[in-house]
């Protein structure tokens, strides 16, 4: 085969310890990729769901030295009777695919399946993202529902039939259940799929005094007090320190972590620490290899008062991955959108559109990532906006003249297109109402 009929594709974590190429025919390209959304992935990766893409017949992972499968990464075997072998980086936690743990018997052959998110390149004529699979699995909502194109082709949804050979070989997890501590408030459980770390995290409500702690705060939901933020990270780093295009994180003040969990993240079950760079620390299980947790220098002003990020791929909400009931998700602003358009731009755009237009909670797409700078309460039924203004100030010699601060109230007509979703209009005519408002010279 010439060397015009093949291309080499190159991976690499994010601290390089693995290192491999991949040698694909022309004619196979576009590989296709599937991000599936068993709890089996989440689970092993602490993330919304997984990219993987198989490989042709014939074509392996060539490490390249010092980088090797034995010496650079841990493999993990999810249960008995699995079909294949987990594989992520020893020192980064950097997940890069699956191998089988039996030969193909027509070929002879053991496949393999690559997370494509740490390859050098994946362009659409390269890698294509083609199918969600095993949606069910996740429960409510989740990056099925965030992604349902990828630009304009629509992407597939695959669930097997339970009774077909397709489907799982191994009994699906209980649902998770609604836990509690000693004074019967509600805490949340947040568990890799070894089990090898496992924590509960409170409501912020449930925290004595965090409405007057400004740096906790800052992480809790601006229209529900009983809930923590949520957003979705694009950057470089979380995409190789993970093996996935995107990452859910939600957060929590380490001190209310239970059992606790030191600020260097050691001795913490199978929880093993990696230095990403300075200033910022991340955790992963070191026997299954899902991410645990993020924490850094600006949201550490003491070691007794820290607030970490918490991957959301590992959380047991009963309601489901995106964990609705606990979290509110910033759906107007992704986390690193540049870092994910310099990656791929398809899907970074798709997501962008795909979040917008299926707002979950309007109130909280408004007030925080339509004006980004004041929460505006927002009354749906009669589609109006309370905005309170600051205090006037007009500066000149030889005089200051100060006015009183004015609340303004706004009605949005909404005019719905047929198939549009209403909230998305009410959404967009609320904020386009208010922009209408934004002079002080335009308040009656």
């Amino acid at each position: 085969m010439g060397s015009t009929d093949v291309k080499t594709l190159t991976a690499q974590c994010y601290c390089k310890s693995v290192h491999f190429t991949i040698t694909v025919p022309t004619t196979s390209l576009p590989l296709g990729v599937h991000l599936c959304h068993c709890h089996i992935c989440r689970y092993t990766h602490g993330t919304l769901c997984i990219f993987h893409a198989p490989l042709p017949a014939g074509v392996f992972p060539q490490f390249i030295s010092p980088s090797s499968l034995d010496t650079s990464l841990t493999g993990y075997v999810h249960t008995e009777g699995a079909a294949a072998e987990r594989f992520f980086c020893s020192t980064c936690g950097c997940h890069v695919g699956d191998r089988d743990l039996s030969p193909n018997p027509e070929t002879g052959e053991v496949g393999w399946r690559v997370a494509t998110s740490i390859f050098s390149e994946h362009g659409e004529d390269v890698f294509q993202i083609r199918t969600h699979c095993f949606t069910t699995s996740a429960g409510g909502s989740g990056l099925y529902d965030w992604l349902p194109n990828m630009g304009d082709r629509k992407l597939q949804v695959f669930n097997p039939d339970p009774d077909t050979s397709a489907h799982f070989t191994i009994p699906r997890p209980p649902k998770p259940k609604q836990e509690f501590d000693q004074n019967g408030k509600e805490r949340l459980r947040a568990e890799c799929h070894c089990g090898g770390v496992s924590f509960t995290m409170p409501r912020p409500n449930n925290i004595p005094g965090v409405e007057n702690d400004e740096l906790t705060k800052g992480f809790t939901s601006p229209v529900d007090k009983t809930k923590w933020g949520g957003c979705v990270d694009l950057c470089d780093d979380c995409r190789l320190v993970d093996g996935t295009h995107v990452l859910g994180w939600t957060f929590v003040p380490r001190s209310q972590i239970q059992p606790p969990v030191s600020i260097d993240f050691k001795g913490f079950g199978t929880l093993k620490p990696y230095v990403s760079s300075k200033g910022t620390l991340r955790a992963f299980c070191g026997k299954c290899g899902a991410t645990v947790f993020f924490s850094c220098d600006d949201r550490t002003p003491s070691d007794e008062k820290q607030v970490v990020d918490v991957a959301v791929g590992i959380l047991r909400a009963p309601e489901g991955i995106a964990a609705e009931n606990w979290i509110t998700w910033r759906t107007g602003r992704l986390g690193w959108t540049d870092s994910g358009r310099r990656f791929d731009p398809v899907f970074t755009e798709s997501l962008e559109k795909g979040l917008k237009e299926r707002i979950a909670n309007v109130n909280y797409n408004l007030s925080q990532f339509v004006w980004d700078r004041e929460v505006l309460p927002i009354t749906l039924p009669r589609r109006t906006v309370t905005r309170r203004r600051p205090a006037t100030t007009v500066t000149g010699p030889p005089t200051t003249v100060t006015g009183p601060a004015t609340t303004v109230t706004v009605t949005a007509t909404i005019t719905a297109n047929t198939g549009e979703d209403p909230q998305v209009v009410a959404a967009r005519e609320v904020a386009a109402a208010i922009r209408d408002h934004e002079s002080p010279t335009k308040v009656d």
